[in-house]
């Protein structure tokens, strides 16, 4: 167990023993007496958006965000969900277990009827705790650990592949396409990075090939040069890093600067033009990305991006595209259930039966995963992130 787990561990605890407190004080009972009536006092459908709005990827949050308002701006312009409105409330996890802790008791005490958002698994495994105990069904729309959906509970659905998923479409795309034998994988001891290192070695593995370092950085880590040193003297045919941009980009930087060999990649907590923008160009040509299909790369997403630039004067983040699906999904759960009644909610949820996104039909599994996994390959082509040619 990493640092970060441990951390999430006593977060849960904590969560825990918050939602106790929240139960105690009639907090968190205010959202059972609503189940059923249609909301909260207003009259209005609340829902919670957990996202991380501070911190290192406060910009991810505000794109989910964004997509979620856009989403929810639009079901009530339609007439909203069984003649209600939808009222949305934010709260910041800033990709803290302890924060995201406080964020979901937040929520709970102010009575929402379901959550969507959650993007760090380090911060959305403990939240999704603190829901579990509420009987507050989630459904999340970036994090993708596969220890969420190991919890056992059977009110968080993932709309996002899981760590397994990308980890064999890593591999593949390594082993398979790139014809490597030698791989190195670094992580940064993060929940989600530790996690896709983990799956992605023992995918790399199960195809006969051989994982020459397998490594953690420190999070806060920003020169590389011994890490990369020994890389250089291990000649990988291919290098993976399964933490964030921020970090990503300059250790593709420096990559490139001391001449390692073999190709370099990064899983989807890297999918942002930042990335590029800190690599610099040259250095980031050619770096492969694995990631759940963004919104540019999508057919039937051109009317959502035309909108979202109109409304936010931005283009959508990679994880927009999921928000903006993830609300849409659980609104349509919430039509068919008839009514907020939380169970009857989560029953609806795992109904679903081919509910149509941008990335393609949804349906579940009964961990709450995704019964078709959604992970493509991209390359960063002219400093642009690119669909490779077939």
């Amino acid at each position: 167990m990493n640092k970060n787990w441990k951390k999430a561990g006593v977060a849960l605890s904590i969560a825990s023993m918050l939602t106790l407190t929240a139960c105690s004080n009639g907090s968190a009972g205010s959202s059972g007496s609503t189940a059923g009536s249609g909301g909260n006092k207003s009259g209005d459908i609340l829902i919670g958006v957990q996202s991380p709005t501070t911190g290192s990827t406060a910009k991810m949050g505000q794109d989910m965000n964004n997509a979620i308002q856009l989403a929810t701006d639009e079901i009530n312009a339609n007439g909203g969900i069984n003649g209600k409105k939808i009222k949305l409330t934010f709260a910041d996890d800033a990709s803290d277990p302890q924060t995201a802790t406080a964020a979901a008791n937040k929520l709970v005490s102010e009575g929402v009827v379901a959550v969507v958002g959650g993007y760090a698994s380090g911060a959305t495994l403990p939240a999704s705790g603190v829901y579990h105990n509420a009987g507050l069904p989630m459904v999340v729309t970036a994090a993708n650990s596969a220890k969420i959906p190991a919890q056992g509970y059977n009110d968080i659905f993932l709309i996002n592949g899981t760590t397994v998923h990308q980890g064999e479409v890593a591999a593949d795309y390594m082993v398979d396409k790139l014809h490597g034998k030698r791989i190195a994988i670094i992580d940064d001891n993060s929940a989600y990075a530790k996690d896709l290192a983990d799956q992605t070695k023992k995918a790399v593995e199960s195809k006969g090939a051989k994982v020459v370092d397998f490594e953690a950085v420190n999070p806060d880590e920003k020169d590389f040069t011994t890490l990369l040193t020994k890389l250089k003297g291990l000649k990988p045919d291919a290098t993976y890093w399964t933490a964030y941009y921020a970090q990503g980009g300059l250790l593709i930087k420096q990559f490139k600067q001391l001449g390692v060999p073999g190709a370099i990649g990064v899983g989807d907590g890297a999918n942002d033009p930042t990335l590029i923008d800190i690599a610099g160009k040259q250095a980031a040509e050619g770096t492969f990305v694995t990631t759940p299909p963004t919104a540019e790369f999508l057919p039937d997403a051109k009317k959502f991006i035309n909108d979202y630039k109109a409304k936010f004067h931005q283009d959508p983040g990679p994880y927009s595209a999921l928000s903006y699906d993830g609300m849409r999904l659980l609104a349509d759960a919430i039509k068919r259930a008839g009514s907020t009644d939380k169970n009857a909610i989560i029953k609806a949820l795992q109904d679903t039966n081919n509910f149509k996104t941008f990335a393609g039909d949804v349906s579940f599994k009964k961990d709450g995963t995704l019964k078709k996994s959604n992970f493509i390959v991209l390359l960063v082509k002219n400093g642009k992130f690119t669909l490779p040619q077939q």
